[in-house]
This record gives structure tokens, C-alpha cells and sequence, in this order.
């Protein structure tokens, strides 16, 4: 999409993220205007009056009304100018936390709703470059651009029709002079800009992937001695946004110069004019000049703030590019009760058709046109070397990778058009992660809207509830960070408690026993049986601890099936199963 196109889009019916806000919040958005309107037409009118009343005091006034109005409404607008000022801050703002607080809801369920798609095409480092810059790139787009530029459009308007009262051809002049600072001026810094911009927010988003990549890796590089050269290339990546950022503040600087000029010929202009039109219709010029030239200076603040905000627009269309780049849920929420639905009435009947998978850029094929059924309600148990697929299989099922080739069904439907997958499967993998929470937070996680009897329920059917009868504040135990309180075999059962909670009508169980002692393991395992009977459990595993719970059991090998059958009928007739099973054993 080139950026051309991208204004197009961001100010097109077509925009999803900035303009639907406009309509939602139009009342908002009127009361700000008008009250951003009336704060500078206060501070105009604050110095106007002030300007004559210190010009006529300076004179001997033939009747005190003559200042005392002047006095009055000095005191007046001087009130109303902050009152308004605080108002239309209060109102944007609120604008902008709604805005926000949408756009942040919405951008969860875009890349909820499409996990797979999300996990497969944005990295960690760009959904926080999206989190961080581009919504509020998208709030600065209002407070910074669209705000200052109607108020000061409105201000432009009803400053061209005043001076018409007044001089048409100063009129026109004040057209010509005012419309560079907020036209002219803004349109040249765009063009001037635009390149750096981009450069700029483009080695931002670099940092961002680089700086996400090495921080999720920073064990391993203190362990191999190289985080001097992790420390090094970011620093390197970190200088090359400070370059772009100082050449857009150069530039910066030069327009904020140019825009001074430009408003001191205003104010010069006006000066002149001001003297020359009074005088000539025998009026006190004198008072009249103070008067209209110190009104010119609250403008300013009005002004002055439009060519910047213009100036970051390319930030607002890269944003806007990259919102509208993810999955769209307009389509989906209006299907989601629908397939709420469809989800309660899932009986878990799962099949792989030909499914093959490889990764892209890899040649290496991990799944070789397998085919696969797993009934409703069995127990079906994984086995395989290192790299053969299993975990690849699961993640499949779970909607994480899309297969290369084939399909895989859930009750005889596709995976890929069901939007929410956390409805119908679970997993309980090797490290689930605990928040630094209570036991009871971290359980409800299965289920949001669960009542506390039923996430007490969970707890004590994962086999919990001896633990928590041992701590002093029960459930409501903080677990810690990353759970370390409790040792592994405890996780474990937080974890199935979720599910449990979950209640969904599969159940992906990925090697959940690893660094568990042998006792522990069987004990966790026995209680997943137990608990998960008549869901339908695909049960990823190394070796063969406790394999009589499941109903069947297959073995990956070169991207295929290579045994399928019960426990009992493998250890009576298979040879390679017999080998493997004494291999355990011993």
C-alpha cells in the first residue's frame, strides 16, 4: 500500500480505527469544539479590552463609564478565558480516553479473534510498536492535529469575517497572511518531512522487534558472554533514531522561525492598519491600535500549534496503515453469539485430512499428508523423537499454525472459520504461566464471568484443595511471579483448573510432567484423567508414564503415522512399542 494511498484510507468512509469516532462521539466533539472556540476567542477579547483600557486610562476620560465597561469586561473574559480553557481540556481529553480505550479494546480482539493469523504475521516487537506508538499516534492525531486545526479553521473564519466588517481588502490581506501559517506553512513542512518521518518511525519499530527479540533471549546472551555485543547493536539501532529525530527538530526549528516572521508581519501588518483606519475616520486611533494588536497575540496559541500537528500526519498514516493491516473483527462480532452457539453444542470429534505442514523458507516437511481421527469424549496419546511434529500437531489443532496443505475439523467443520478458539480447545502445556496474583485470579483466567463457588469447584477437582487448606488465606494466596511460590506439580493443577473452568470440549495435553519426580508426575496425571473424562484429550508426550489412561496411542515418525492402536493391542504385538516400553520402564 503506498502512502498515497494510505491518506486516502485514513480519511476515507473505509477507515475503521479514526473515523467511526467522529460519528460516535459527535456530540463530544461539538461541545469541544465550541469550547475550544470560545477559549481563544476569550484570550482574543481578554487583551482587546485590556489593550483600550490601558490606552484610554492613559488619558483623562471625560466619564468614568468609559473605562469601567472596559474594566468589566477585562475581569469577565480573563475569568472565562481559563474557565473554557480547563473545560475544553477536560472534554478532549475525555474524547481521547474514550477513543483510546476503544481502539485498545479493539486491537485485543483483532488479534484474539485471529490468533493463529496474529502469532503467525506480527511479532512481538510490532504489536508493541503498535501498543505503544501507533494508538497514541492515533490520540496525538485528535489532540495534537484535528482539534487545533478545526478550532483554528473556526478562529480563521470568524477572524476573515471581523476584519470584513471593518476593510474588505484587509480582509483579504489577513486571509492571505493567516492562511500561510496554517496552510501554506504546514503543507511545505509535510513535504519537507515526510521522508524523515517515516525514517524515523521505521528505526523505531526496528528497535522495538530488536529490542523484544533480546530481551526474551537476555539469559541466553549473559550465558554466552556476548551481552556487551547485544548492548552494542542496540545502542547502534538506538543512534540511528536519535539521527533521524534530531533532523526532524532541525527542521522543526527552522519552521517554528518561519511562522514566528510570518506572525510578526501579522502583527505589523495590523498595526498599521489599525492606526490608519481609525485615524482616517476620526477616531482615537491611539486606543483602537493597542486594542487590535495585543488581540493578535492569543492567536497564536491557536495557530502556532496546527502546522506541527500537520506536520506528524505521516505518522498517522503509517499508524492507520498498520491498524488496518490486522485481522478485521467487524465481520466476526457479528457472528460471535451465533458460534457462542456452536461452541455449546461441540462434541469434540477432531480429524486431520491430508494435512501436511512445513514452515515457510523451510524445505523440512513436519507433517506429511496425515490423517487422523479422534472421536468424541477418547483419549489419545502422542509419542515421537524431538522435531517429528508432535507439538506441531497440537498447535495446528489449537489454531496457532495454519497447515500447508489439507484440513483440519472440528465436528466436521474447518478450523480456520472459527474465530475463537479458546471455546472449543484447551491446553495445559509444559510452562504455564501464573500472574503475580491470587490463586483465585489466576484460576478465573479459564473464565472471566465464573462465579467464586465455581472457580472453588475447579480448584478442588484439580486436586488443589490440600494445598489450599494448608495456606492462611486460602484461595486468596498471591501465587507470586511467574507462580514460583508452589512447586511444578502445583502449577500443573492451576493450570487444569483453568481448563476446568474453561470447560471446553478438547483438551491439548502437552508434555505438562517435564522436570516433575516420578511419584508427582503419576499422581498430576491420574487427576487429568480423572477430571477431563469425556473430553476429548490429545495427550503430547515423551515416554510412556502412565500411557494405559489413554484410549489410543500413535507415533510420529519422518512427518507420519507410524503406529496406531490401544495400549494393550501395541505392548501384545508391536515390537517397537515393546522396546520403547521396557526402555521407560527401566
Amino acid at each position: 500500500m503506498t502512502k498515497k494511498n494510505d491518506t486516502r484510507l485514513l480519511l476515507s468512509k473505509n477507515d475503521t480505527w479514526v473515523r467511526p469516532y467522529f460519528r460516535k462521539y459527535r456530540k463530544l466533539l461539538i461541545l469541544v469544539l465550541f469550547l475550544g472556540l470560545l477559549t481563544f476567542i476569550c484570550g482574543s477579547a481578554l487583551m482587546f479590552t485590556s489593550g483600550y483600557l490601558i490606552s484610554k486610562s492613559a488619558t483623562r476620560p471625560e466619564n468614568i463609564l468609559l473605562v469601567y465597561v472596559p474594566i468589566v469586561l477585562t475581569r469577565g473574559f480573563g475569568i472565562g478565558r481559563p474557565v473554557f480553557r480547563y473545560l475544553e481540556r477536560l472534554g478532549s481529553h475525555n474524547w481521547v480516553l474514550k477513543m483510546t480505550s476503544d481502539i485498545r479494546l479493539k486491537l485485543y480482539r483483532s488479534l484474539e479473534t485471529k490468533a493463529s493469523q496474529s502469532k503467525s504475521e506480527f511479532q512481538t516487537g510490532k504489536v508493541l510498536g503498535i501498543l505503544a506508538e501507533d494508538i497514541e499516534h492515533i490520540q496525538n492525531l485528535y489532540l495534537r492535529t484535528i482539534f487545533p486545526m478545526l478550532i483554528g479553521l473556526l478562529l480563521y473564519t470568524v477572524i476573515i469575517i471581523a476584519f470584513g466588517f471593518f476593510s474588505i481588502p484587509f480582509a483579504l490581506l489577513m486571509l492571505l497572511m493567516i492562511g500561510l501559517l496554517i496552510l501554506v506553512i504546514p503543507l511545505m513542512s509535510v513535504l519537507f518531512n515526510r521522508a524523515n518521518v517515516y525514517r524515523r518511525k521505521e528505526a523505531r519499530h526496528i528497535l522495538y522487534n530488536q529490542l523484544t527479540d533480546s530481551v526474551l533471549g537476555v539469559g541466553d546472551w549473559q550465558y554466552s558472554g556476548r551481552h556487551d555485543e547485544f548492548l552494542t547493536s542496540y545502542n547502534e539501532s538506538e543512534a540511528q533514531v536519535r539521527k533521524a529525530e534530531e533532523k526532524l527538530n532541525r527542521n522543526s526549528r527552522i519552521q517554528d522561525l518561519v511562522i514566528q516572521v510570518v506572525f510578526g508581519l501579522i502583527v505589523i501588518a495590523i498595526f498599521i492598519w489599525a492606526g490608519n483606519y481609525f485615524t482616517s475616520n476620526g477616531m482615537n486611533g491611539a486606543n483602537f491600535i493597542a486594542a487590535f494588536v495585543l488581540a493578535v497575540f492569543p492567536l497564536m496559541d491557536a495557530l502556532g500549534p496546527i502546522s506541527q500537528g500537520v506536520t506528524e500526519f505521516p505518522n498517522y498514516e503509517d499508524s492507520a496503515e498498520r491498524l488496518h493491516s490486522l485481522p478485521s473483527i467487524d465481520s466476526e462480532l457479528d457472528t460471535i453469539n451465533q458460534q457462542a452457539e456452536e461452541v455449546s453444542s461441540t462434541s469434540g470429534n477432531v480429524s486431520f485430512e491430508n494435512v501436511s505442514f512445513n514452515y515457510e523458507g523451510s524445505e523440512k516437511v513436519i507433517l506429511n499428508n496425515l490423517n487422523l481421527v479422534v472421536e468424541s469424549g477418547s483419549k489419545i496419546a502422542v509419542l515421537g523423537k524431538s522435531g517429528t511434529g508432535k507439538s506441531t500437531l497440537a498447535n495446528l489443532l489449537r489454531g496457532d499454525l495454519k497447515p500447508t496443505s489439507g484440513v483440519i475439523k472440528i465436528d466436521e467443520k474447518d478450523i480456520s472459520t472459527i474465530n475463537d478458539m479458546s471455546k472449543v480447545v484447551g491446553v495445559v502445556n509444559q510452562r504455564p504461566h501464573l500472574f503475580d496474583t491470587t490463586i483465585m485470579n489466576n484460576v478465573r483466567l479459564g473464565n472471566v464471568a465464573a462465579s467464586d463457588e465455581e472457580v472453588l469447584v475447579a480448584i478442588q477437582q484439580a486436586g488443589l484443595q490440600s494445598v489450599i487448606d494448608q495456606l492462611p488465606l486460602g484461595a486468596d494466596t498471591k501465587v507470586e511471579e511467574g507462580g514460583k511460590r508452589f512447586s511444578g506439580g502445583e502449577q500443573q493443577r492451576i493450570a487444569l483448573a483453568r481448563i476446568l473452568l474453561q470447560d471446553v470440549p478438547i483438551v491439548i495435553i502437552d508434555e505438562p510432567t517435564i522436570g516433575l519426580d516420578p511419584i508427582t508426575e503419576r499422581q498430576l496425571l491420574k487427576t487429568m484423567f480423572d477430571v477431563l473424562k469425556g473430553k476429548t484429550v490429545v495427550w503430547i508426550t515423551h515416554h510412556l508414564m502412565s500411557i494405559e489412561e489413554a484410549d489410543r496411542v500413535i507415533f510420529l515418525s519422518d512427518g507420519k503415522i507410524m503406529m496406531n492402536d490401544t495400549p494393550l493391542n501395541l505392548q501384545k504385538s508391536n515390537t517397537h512399542y515393546q522396546t520403547l516400553l521396557a526402555l521407560d520402564n527401566n
